[in-house]
């Protein structure tokens, strides 16, 4: 499918968990992602394995952790640690993964991509969640074009 419907698609599911969010946020993007999804109505679920709470609302270790589970996930951590997650998701029955990726390498991991697919996975290798409506703003659409002609958000999504 193209990038435009599978992000609709995965856009669609309203409890999110993003890993990678951090306490010290900055401009990490995981943070940037979470804190748009909560203000656009999303119940968005954070992931740290280091705390128990970011902003005043509950983190959790893992998937496994988060109480009633997720529909989807925006793995938004070095690439190292995305086929431990990924491998979590295909356990909890998870389908719908975004692998962030901006200007860098962002969380892109072609093991983990191909795991999830190989299991029944809609993985979204790159891009950011943000780049597309509901969740989208200009600046980021803006990027979405340019990261698309240099490949780093992917124009088909298996």
């Amino acid at each position: 499918m193209n990038i435009k419907d599978a992000a609709a698609d995965f856009l669609a599911c309203r409890r999110i968990a993003v890993t990678g969010v951090s306490r010290t946020p900055g401009s990490h993007g995981a943070n940037v992602v979470y804190d748009r999804l909560m203000e656009r109505g999303y119940d968005a679920v954070a992931i740290n394995p280091m705390t128990t709470e970011i902003g005043g609302r509950p983190a959790y270790p893992d998937l496994r952790s988060v109480p009633g589970g997720v529909e989807a996930v925006v793995i938004g951590t070095a690439p190292r640690h995305a086929m431990g997650t990924m491998r979590e998701a295909v356990e909890l029955d998870v389908t719908k993964v975004w692998l962030h990726r901006s200007i860098d390498g962002g969380s892109v991991d072609d093991d983990a991509v191909t795991f999830g697919r190989e299991h029944g996975v809609v993985v979204i290798d790159g891009g950011c969640p943000l780049m597309f409506d509901p969740a989208a703003d200009g600046a980021h659409k803006a990027m979405c074009a340019v990261l698309k002609l240099v490949g780093r958000v992917p124009r088909k999504v298996s």
